[in-house]
């Protein structure tokens, strides 16, 4: 119980931090330099994709093992479909408050593009995934995986992990060799081809991204299957891999903060930046997520059996962080967090171009406003748990339920 809750105060941590990343203003806004994204080539989509694979080889492993495979499969693509349903809803809202804000349709141009209402054939390549507007471009891709994780949940079962792995990283290699472009070209020139129309919009490359929910995918079914024990996994006697992977962050480090700068100069990133491709989830990004990954886990499982009193300290304190009740309630709730949090973004986007340039303590401002506000779909949906002793909210919400 304690691993899930820390597990959902993870998942809580980066919709906070996604939120803070995607308040776009006007002259910026300083609290977005300020997180571990300018200090690492991890983000939070990685973590929040790779923590969507772990609990879905977690859950629908033991419902397989259970029930057996077709009704595992059902289970994970009627989730599928749920997603599709939130992916589609929050733009179908963000379209209807497109027409009837004044000023809007200029306001998201740069986001939107030529999606709109008015144009019901602009909707197709939308309900399609093949034109993702901006900051709706997690749940499609997470979408895409879904489809394929029930054969590779029952490959793990039957004991195929590890060639399930290797056919994952050979699709990733694909990626970084650019066979995907075979595909997304000629669909490209196809969508383009229309007067007014952008073409392909899509911010993550499915054949690279995926190694990070296959990954999630394999470790949760091994857990599901308790062919993997954590404790002995990360003992506090092999510390071999935590220094590894301590090194290479912080060799990464200097790099990541004069990539985050502008300050490495263009000769170097002109060979480093072909490694560094976000879209494809480069080589460098997927060695510093495992890096980072690997000593997290670390020193949450094994710091606190470690001897050193540093060390216990350090997994004490992102034990205590990991397990805020406010992360707690965002990670328990993380699909309703998402597609609340792109309606937050928009809105805030909206009023920062219609307003003079705002200063940054009033920026600072709404950004804490808008991470209280982001709460509220989790508080509405644990509402009778939270509430339901209360003297004053617990006939209301007794009712409401």
């Amino acid at each position: 119980m304690k691993r899930l809750d820390v597990i959902d105060g993870m998942r809580g941590y980066f919709l906070v931090f996604m939120l803070i990343n995607h308040m776009v203003f006007a002259g910026g806004l300083w609290l977005v330099e300020i997180n571990h994204r300018n200090l690492a080539f991890v983000e939070d989509a990685q973590g929040f994709v790779f923590l969507s694979g772990l609990l879905t080889g977690m859950v629908y492993a033991r419902k397989m093992m259970k029930d057996g495979y077709h009704v595992g499969r059902d289970r994970i693509w009627s989730r599928a479909l749920e997603l599709y349903r939130y992916a589609m809803g929050v733009v179908l809202v963000i379209l209807v408050l497109q027409l009837v804000l004044p000023g809007a349709t200029q306001a998201w141009q740069n986001w939107l593009g030529t999606v709109s209402l008015k144009d019901p054939a602009s909707l197709a390549p939308v309900a399609t995934f093949l034109v993702q507007p901006t900051f709706m471009d997690i749940l499609p891709q997470y979408i895409a995986y879904m489809v394929f994780a029930p054969i590779v949940i029952w490959f793990c079962l039957r004991g195929q992990w590890l060639g399930v792995a290797i056919a994952s990283l050979l699709v990733w290699l694909a990626a970084q060799l650019g066979l995907h472009r075979m595909i997304t070209y000629p669909l490209n020139g196809w969508l383009a081809g229309a007067p007014d129309k952008e073409g392909l919009r899509v911010s993550f490359n499915l054949m690279g991204w995926q190694i990070v929910f296959f990954a999630g995918i394999i470790a949760g079914t091994l857990t599901s299957m308790g062919k993997i024990e954590w404790q002995k996994v990360f003992d506090p006697k092999r510390t071999t891999l935590a220094w590894t992977a301590l090194a290479i962050t912080i060799f990464f480090l200097p790099l990541r903060i004069t990539t985050a700068h502008g300050l490495m100069p263009g000769f170097v990133l002109e060979k480093f930046g072909l490694m560094e491709v976000r879209a494809d989830f480069g080589p460098v990004y997927l060695i510093n997520f495992a890096a980072v990954a690997y000593g997290i886990a670390w020193v949450l499982i094994a710091g606190p059996r470690h001897r050193s009193p540093i060390i216990q300290k350090l997994a004490s304190g992102l034990t205590s962080l990991f397990t805020l009740n406010f992360l707690q309630l965002l990670g328990r709730h993380s699909l309703q967090i998402y597609v609340w949090h792109v309606l937050i973004v928009y809105m805030v986007y909206y009023i920062d171009g219609r307003t003079p340039e705002l200063s940054q303590l009033t920026k600072t401002a709404i950004t804490l406003a808008a991470l209280g506000v982001l709460a509220l779909p989790a508080l509405w949906r644990d509402r009778e748990r939270l509430f339901a002793n209360s003297p004053i909210l617990g006939p209301w919400v007794k009712t409401a339920a």
